[in-house]
C-alpha cells in the first residue's frame, strides 16, 4: 500500500503544491475548477480532526501532569476513584484476572480522566470536565502562538517537536529491550501470519495506516509545500520523507511490543491477548500500566508523555495549516493583512467544537469524530483528487509541470500509479469499507443505530460540498451545457507568485 498508494500519491501532492503555490481550495481553478469543492471538503475534515484530536493530546497533557509524584497514581488500587474490581497484579503472586478484572492503569483513564463511568453514552455525555478543558485550553494557546505568524514560527517549534521524539523513542526502546520478556514480544512482532494476507480486512487496515501516516488529502502536504522554492527537488523530499516515516513506524513497533512482551510476562497469558487493546487504550492503560512497574516509573512516565503531547503538537500544526493557507489564499483581499485575527478565530472555533469531547462521556464522541469525520470521506477525496489530476487535467500536463521544476519528467512507475494503481486502490478500499461495516464499540458500549446514522451525516457534510460547488459552477458559468463544461473543466494557467501571508516565493518562469 506504500508502494503503490501512499507515496506515489504524497509524491504527487507535493509536485501540485509547489508548482501552483497555493493551498488545497484556490489550487483547483489551475486544476480543474469543477473540482474546487474537494478543497472545502479537505478544510471541513480537517476541522472535524481538530475536534477531537486535540482532545485526545490533552488526556496526554493531563497524564502529563499526573506523573509528577513519586508514585504515579495509576499504580495502585488504593484510590478514589478505583473499585472494586481493581487487580494490581505487578509484583505479586497467585493473583486471579477475571473478566471483570480491571488494572490501576484502566481505571485510572476510563474513571478518573475519562469518568465514563457517569455517562450512559451518547444520549446522555454529562457535563464538561474542567481539568480537561484547562489541558485543552492551554494545547490550543501553544498552538495559537506557534502558528499565528505563519510557517516561519510553526518551522522553527517544529525544530523541537518532531526531533524530540526520536530521542525519546530511542531511550524508550533500550529501557524495554532490557525487560523480561520483552524478546516474546519482538518474536511476536516480527513473525508474520501468511493467511492474513486473504483477509480483506487487513489490507483496508494497511492503506488506512499509510494514508493518514504519510497525510495525502489532509491539505497538509499541499499548503507546507506551496512555500518551498520553485526548483525544490519534490521528489528526493518524496521518497526520503516516506523512508523516514515507515522506517520511524518500524522501530516504534519494537518499543511498543517490548513492553507488550513484558506485560504477558508479568500477567502470565501470551502477547496477543495484551496487544488486543489498540488505539488510546494502547497509549493510556497499556503502555502507562507497563512503565508504572518500571525502575523509575516517574521519569518514563513524563518522557513518553512529552512525546505524546509533541507528536500531537506536529498534526495539529499541519493540520490547521492546511486550512490557514487554503482559506487564505481563496480570499486575499479579506484576510491577507488580519493572519493573527483569522488563525485566532480558527483556533477559537476549534475550541469549542472540542467541547463536546471533554464531556463525561466525550470519549465516545471522540470515536464516532475519529469513525465517520475523517474514515472513508478523506480516501473518497484522495480518490476524486487524484482522478482530477490524472484523467481531467492530464497525467502529460502534470508530468511537464514536474519537469519544468525538477528538470525532469517522472518515470512510467509513478505514471501508472497515478493514472491506474494509485485510483484503483483508493476504490478497493471505500467499497470493502462500505460492504463490510464493523460494529463500532468502545469500553464495552455499542453505539446505537441513531449515533451510526449521525455518524454518516457527519461523513457525508464533508464529502457533500463537492457535488454542491460541481452544479454551483455549472449553473452560474454563462453559455450551452457544452460551453460550460468546457470552462468548468479547463484549468487557469495564470499563476500566483506570492502567498497571502507575506512570504515572497520565487517567480514562476
Amino acid at each position: 500500500m506504500a508502494v503503490f498508494g501512499g507515496v506515489p500519491l504524497f509524491y504527487m501532492e507535493l509536485a501540485l503544491g509547489q508548482f501552483h503555490r497555493t493551498g488545497a481550495i484556490s489550487i483547483w481553478k489551475h486544476i480543474c475548477p469543477i473540482f474546487k469543492g474537494i478543497g472545502f471538503a479537505i478544510c471541513i475534515i480537517a476541522l472535524y480532526v481538530s475536534f477531537y484530536y486535540n482532545t485526545i493530546i490533552a488526556w496526554a497533557l493531563f497524564y502529563f501532569y499526573s506523573s509528577f509524584s513519586s508514585t504515579l497514581p495509576w499504580t495502585s488500587c488504593d484510590n478514589d476513584w478505583n473499585t472494586e474490581n481493581c487487580t494490581n497484579y505487578f509484583g505479586k503472586d497467585n493473583v486471579t484476572w477475571t473478566n471483570y478484572s480491571r488494572s490501576p492503569a484502566e481505571e485510572f483513564y476510563t474513571r478518573n480522566v475519562l469518568a465514563v463511568h457517569e455517562s450512559s453514552g451518547l444520549g446522555n455525555v454529562g457535563y464538561i470536565r474542567w481539568q480537561l478543558m484547562l489541558c485543552l485550553f492551554l494545547i490550543f494557546t501553544i498552538v495559537y502562538f506557534s502558528l499565528w505568524k505563519g510557517v516561519k514560527t510553526s518551522g522553527k517549534v517544529v525544530w523541537v517537536t518532531a526531533t524530540l521524539p526520536y530521542v525519546v523513542l530511542l531511550i524508550l526502546m533500550i529501557r524495554g529491550a532490557t525487560l523480561p520478556g520483552a524478546w516474546k514480544g519482538v518474536v511476536f512482532y516480527l513473525n508474520p501470519k501468511w493467511e492474513k494476507l486473504k483477509e480483506t480486512s487487513v489490507w483496508v487496515d494497511a492503506a488506512a495506516q499509510i494514508f493518514f501516516s504519510l497525510g495525502p488529502g489532509f491539505g497538509v502536504l499541499l499548503a507546507l509545500s506551496s512555500y518551498n522554492p520553485f526548483t525544490n527537488n519534490c521528489y528526493r523530499d518524496a521518497i526520503v520523507t516516506s523512508l523516514v516515516n515507515c522506517l520511524t513506524s518500524f522501530v516504534s513497533g519494537f518499543v511498543i511490543f517490548t513492553v507488550l512482551g513484558y506485560m504477558a510476562e508479568q500477567r502470565n497469558v501470551n502477547v496477543e491477548d495484551v496487544a488486543r487493546d489498540k488505539g488510546p487504550s494502547l497509549l493510556f492503560i497499556t503502555y502507562p500500566e507497563a512503565i508504572a512497574n518500571m525502575v523509575g516509573s516517574t521519569f518514563f512516565a513524563i518522557i513518553f508523555f512529552v512525546m505524546m503531547i509533541t507528536l500531537g503538537l506536529d498534526s495539529t500544526f499541519g493540520g490547521l495549516e492546511a486550512i490557514i493557507t487554503a482559506v487564505m489564499d481563496e480570499y486575499p483581499d479579506v484576510l491577507s493583512h488580519r493572519r493573527e485575527l483569522f488563525v485566532l478565530g480558527l483556533v477559537v472555533v476549534c475550541f469549542l467544537g472540542s467541547l463536546s469531547t471533554l464531556t463525561k462521556g466525550g470519549a465516545y464522541v471522540v470515536k464516532l469524530l475519529e469513525e465517520f469525520g475523517v474514515g472513508s470521506s478523506i480516501i473518497a477525496i484522495v480518490f476524486l483528487e487524484a482522478t482530477a489530476v490524472s484523467w481531467f487535467y492530464g497525467i502529460n500536463r502534470f508530468s511537464n509541470d514536474i519537469k519544468s521544476m525538477l528538470g525532469y519528467t517522472p518515470g512510467l512507475f509513478w505514471k501508472v500509479c497515478w493514472v491506474a494503481i494509485s485510483p484503483a486502490f483508493l476504490a478497493y478500499i471505500i467499497i470493502s469499507s462500505l460492504l463490510n461495516p464493523q460494529t463500532l464499540t468502545l469500553f464495552d458500549y455499542e453505539f446505537p443505530d441513531w449515533s451510526i446514522t449521525v455518524g454518516y451525516i457527519i461523513g457525508a457534510s464533508s464529502f457533500i460540498w463537492i457535488p454542491i460547488y460541481m452544479v454551483y459552477k455549472l449553473v452560474w458559468t454563462p453559455g450551452s451545457l457544452k460551453q460550460r463544461l468546457a470552462v468548468c473543466l479547463r484549468p487557469e494557467r495564470t499563476l500566483p507568485d506570492i502567498h497571502t501571508d507575506g512570504m515572497s516565493l520565487s517567480p514562476v518562469p
